[in-house]
């Protein structure tokens, strides 16, 4: 059981990275260094995907990376 939780732990890490990476880029730090433009837009097609991907795959690292603990590994 703990080699599992191990795997699931490490392969959720990696695809938390992954998603993490795709997400659209220059809407923080660089829009106030750029002057960036404040529009409001949505979501949509696969970067909803993406960015809801991000959101259950830290919910699972996090619900494993219990789990081990509470497990004792």
């Amino acid at each position: 059981m703990n080699n599992i939780l191990t795997y699931v732990q490490v392969g959720s890490a990696v695809l938390l990275i992954i998603t993490i990476l795709l997400q659209q880029r220059g809407q923080g730090l660089g829009s106030g260094i750029g002057g960036g433009s404040m529009e409001y837009s949505t979501k949509r097609g696969v970067e909803k995907g993406v960015f809801y991907a991000t959101i259950v795959l830290a919910i699972l690292f996090i619900g494993v990376s219990v789990a081990r603990l509470i497990l004792g590994a």
